[in-house]
């Protein structure tokens, strides 16, 4: 693991990695952890089982096949992020910026996605089952092969 990424993560119980307190209410930027704040985060591969990554930015992060299940990504900012075949099983990811984001066989079942961005995303062969779209930004979204059982999608109440 990068250096400056174990000051940042702790090991749990469990043994999978999750993060220390480098989150708040605020937006936080990750990539001060880094050697090279100019680089994208590359955490491909990761476990951060119900991970607090509320509100942080992960802008082009390489996080394809990372466990996130369960995280609260609420408010994240995952701008070209690739999430490659990533499992984000019943992941909070309300009002989060994907917009560009690669998520090709991403696992989002169960996800919460009302109000992301998802403008210009690739879903494609994506896990949808029993998500929850209300209200989020679907223009420009790749879905071929996604599977959306159950999935809703549909504008907010007003």
């Amino acid at each position: 693991m990068p250096s400056f990424l174990a000051s940042a993560l702790r090991p749990s119980s469990s043994g999978l990695l999750m993060p220390g307190r480098c989150c708040s209410s605020s937006l936080v930027s990750l990539r001060m952890l880094s050697e090279s704040p100019d680089s994208p985060l590359y955490l491909q591969g990761i476990r951060l089982y119900r991970a607090d990554l509320c509100g942080c930015d992960l802008t082009e992060a390489n996080l394809s096949g990372a466990t996130l299940r369960r995280a609260d990504l609420h408010r994240a900012i995952l701008t070209e992020a690739n999430l490659t075949a990533a499992d984000l099983t019943r992941a909070d990811l309300t009002e989060a910026t994907l917009r560009g984001a690669i998520m090709c066989g991403a696992d989002l079942t169960g996800a919460d996605l009302r109000g992301a961005d998802l403008t210009d995303a690739d879903m494609s062969w994506s896990r949808l089952v029993d998500a929850d779209l209300t209200g989020a930004i679907l223009s420009g979204v790749e879905l071929a092969g996604a599977d959306l059982s159950g999935a809703i999608i549909a504008a907010p109440n007003d």
